[in-house]
């Protein structure tokens, strides 16, 4: 039986947060976070899945959507992030949960679970990488290097400008016609996407990290000293990739079972960088049977 999604609001590290959940409440928690363009709305096929024997909880990340949106740049830097994710997950259970993140809600969720693995019973990674491999090829690898030039226009001050043209027509291309997305969900991703200052508590998720390319002037991530003892991820961990991202390449899986020694990858050739939306069924046994096992 399809479980119904209901909406909510919570407060957590001094925002206010909207969330979609499914599921009752004392059930296992499984928390959902989402990454860039998307918001709550984009896990709604696996809140429907496992909320009929798990309570599902997707929110609306910090600067997105319904959610409440520092218009500072320093507060989307990572130790916010992190702390958002810890005092969300605690309004909803006081023990371990599972973790599913895709993009830049896996950013936080690497970060998350290498900050605190006793919080953390299993993580699920989709197109997201590790920030050790991720900065090694942004300094070096210039495949990476021009996969991710992108990000440098969303850094910048036009970015606004530029994304929110002729109908935010740069966003429905790089996200949403790539995943063939149907007409109600482009409606609900364009509302989403016009909330009073939500492009740019978006855009200042990139502003605010130090992971981009290097520039003319700015050798960006090669410039960063990064400890991997700080990173390491220390909780079961299974990553699900789209080998066809077009963005963040296959190659940052190499070597990440050294960052993350419990560690299983499941790829998926055909599969995209949104591949959560392309095969939700198929995305969903993935998780439910490593969260079983």
């Amino acid at each position: 039986m399809t479980e119904p999604i209901r909406e909510g609001y919570t407060e957590a590290n001094g925002l206010r947060f909207h969330y979609l959940a499914a599921g009752s409440p004392g059930r296992k928690l499984v928390l959902f976070l989402h990454g860039f363009p998307e918001f709550s709305g984009a896990w709604r096929a696996q809140l429907a899945e496992f909320g009929r024997d798990h309570l599902a909880v997707a929110p609306d990340l910090r600067g997105y959507n319904l959610s409440d949106k520092p218009q500072e740049v320093a507060a989307y830097r990572a130790k916010h992030l992190v702390e958002d994710v810890r005092q969300i997950a605690a309004r909803f259970t006081d023990g371990p949960f599972v973790l599913v993140a895709h993009d830049w809600g896996g950013a936080v969720g690497w970060n998350f679970a290498a900050a605190h693995p006793e919080l953390v019973e299993r993580l699920v990674i989709v197109n997201s990488p590790h920030a050790i491999p991720f900065a090694r090829a942004l300094g070096h690898d210039r495949e990476q290097q021009k996969a991710s030039a992108y990000m440098n226009l969303l850094r910048g001050a036009k970015a606004e400008r530029v994304l929110s043209e002729n109908g935010y027509a740069r966003l429905v291309a790089m996200a949403l016609e790539q995943w063939g997305a149907a007409p109600v969900d482009r409606g609900a991703y364009i509302e989403a996407w016009s909330q009073p200052g939500a492009l740019t508590g978006m855009l200042n998720w990139y502003r605010a990290s130090p992971l981009y390319p290097p520039t003319e002037d700015d050798p960006g991530a090669a410039k960063l000293a990064l400890d991997p003892a700080a990173f390491t991820v220390r909780v079961p961990t299974l990553v699900i990739w789209g080998m066809s991202d077009t963005a963040l390449l296959p190659t940052l899986l190499d070597g990440l079972e050294a960052c993350v020694p419990d560690l299983r990858i499941e790829r998926i050739p055909e599969g995209t960088h949104w591949i959560a939306h392309e095969q939700p069924e198929r995305v969903n046994g993935l998780i439910r049977r490593f969260i079983a096992a």
